[in-house]
């Protein structure tokens, strides 16, 4: 009898750290899909919309996020001036807001 008694307590030890094992690898596996599907490409996007940004010239076509298409006739720190209708409208926005620089020669073919 004492040898089944000894035989289950050593049984018990062995599937008690398994299911540690277990019980961490868990959240660990989660995090690792977390990291991969949302925060490792919004960060990869977030650079690339920085060099975007950075990038940003007199003359570069762009598209802002209100849907503002037009040429940038130059930069003014944090800020770029803006026409709107070929030699009209000027208007200053928010480098940040830029959603793309175009090919050129698009504004005029608008």
């Amino acid at each position: 009898m004492d040898l089944l008694i000894n035989t289950a307590h050593a049984t018990q030890g062995a599937a008690g750290e398994q299911s540690l094992f277990m019980n961490l690898l868990i959240p660990v596996a989660f995090f690792a899909i977390f990291y991969f599907l949302i925060i490792r490409p919004q960060s990869k996007r977030n650079k690339q919309h920085k060099a975007m940004v950075d990038g940003l010239s007199a003359g570069n076509e762009v598209v802002f996020a209100g849907g503002l298409i037009g040429k940038i006739k130059r930069i003014e720190g944090d800020y770029a001036v803006v026409t709107l209708n070929n030699g009209g409208t000027e208007v200053k926005v928010q480098r940040a807001s830029v959603l793309m620089v175009l090919p050129a020669g698009t504004v005029d073919n608008i």
